[in-house]
Parts: structure tokens; C-alpha cells; sequence
């Protein structure tokens, strides 16, 4: 793994061991960010054997790729970003609606440490999960990186490819429509 250098970012501490392909730090990375990257690839599509393949190819991307990281953005947008075009990709392939059907997959793939915690705990897990996989995919990828990620509007924005306000728009929406769902749920409709 490599040491940082003084005035070094964790940002920039990555992209420097990329270039170098260190074998420590790209064990340190998959160690950190896979359980991660599945959830969110299993997010856009509710298949986990999917989600697990295109993580493995993620990898390898990211390993090819290095020298396109500079350590100017978080690395965890840049490697959410390659598993999104790739899941994109091979969903085109397919001529899948995988997008369209994920509300199995959240129940699954909540994790422990995340704002969703205290619902994935109750009886409300299964209402929350049927909530949000009936969200309109655009608006469920906001919310989960917003959310779930944690990712700031600008990372976002640079992930999906729109404008931060139309970000900050969708993630509004989205959470205007969840709490319509959720509300709809209770009331059994």
C-alpha cells in the first residue's frame, strides 16, 4: 500500500498507487469497495449474479484504466461510474429492462450502516424495498448514491451525466414520490 506523500490526498494516494499498479493498495481497494459496488450494481438491476460479474469486469477496468484517475474526484465516483456504463453496456447487449426491476433486489442489499438502517430493521423492510423498486429508475439511482452512497450532487451529476440541478431535481422528486409510495403502501393501496 502506498504511503502518502506530505500534502497528499487519499484521493491522489490512490491515484498514484494505480499508476504504479500497486498489488497492496488494489487489495485494499476491493476490500473496501466491493461490498459496495455489488449493492449498487444489484440496486440498478436486481440481479445479483449480473452484479457480481460486473464487478469482477469493474475490477479489471479499473486495473486497465488506471491512468485515467487523476485524484481529482473521490475515487468511489470514478469506480461507481465504470460499473454504470459497464451495467449500461451489457444491458443494451442484452436488450434488458433490468432497471425497471429492482425492487426485489433493496431488501437484500440494505446495508447495515446506511441512512435506510432503522426501516431494513423493522416491519417496514419490505414496504420500504417495494417503495423504492417502484420508483422510476432515474429517480432510485439518485436517491440510493445520494443516500445510500453518499455521494455529493457534483459526483453525481459527473456519474449519470446530467447537470447538478437537474440532480438535485430528481433526487427531490424522488423523494416526493417515495414518500407517496410509502403512504400508499400504508394505506394498502
Amino acid at each position: 500500500m502506498p504511503i502518502s506523500q506530505p500534502g497528499e490526498t487519499e484521493a491522489e494516494r490512490i491515484a498514484r498507487g494505480l499508476r504504479r499498479r500497486d498489488p497492496a493498495l488494489i487489495r485494499e481497494l476491493v476490500e473496501r469497495y466491493q461490498y459496495r459496488l455489488v449493492r449498487y450494481l444489484i440496486f440498478l438491476t436486481a440481479r445479483r449474479e449480473w452484479a457480481e460479474d460486473w464487478a469482477q469486469e469493474t475490477w479489471v477496468r479499473v486495473i486497465d484504466r488506471a491512468r485515467q484517475y487523476d485524484g481529482r474526484q473521490r475515487f468511489e465516483a470514478w469506480l461507481f461510474s465504470i460499473a454504470r456504463h459497464l451495467a449500461i453496456d451489457d444491458l443494451r447487449r442484452r436488450r434488458s429492462v433490468g432497471l425497471e426491476s429492482a425492487g426485489a433486489a433493496f431488501e437484500q442489499a440494505l446495508d447495515p450502516a446506511s441512512p435506510f438502517l432503522a426501516a431494513a430493521r423493522s416491519q417496514d423492510a419490505a414496504r420500504l424495498a417495494a417503495a423504492l423498486g417502484a420508483l422510476e429508475p432515474i429517480y432510485r439511482e439518485a436517491l440510493l448514491l445520494r443516500f445510500q452512497e453518499d455521494l455529493s450532487l457534483q459526483e453525481i451529476a459527473a456519474l449519470v451525466g446530467a447537470p447538478a440541478p437537474t440532480v438535485a431535481s430528481r433526487i427531490r422528486r424522488g423523494l416526493e414520490r417515495l414518500r407517496l409510495q410509502w403512504e400508499g403502501n400504508a394505506n394498502g393501496i
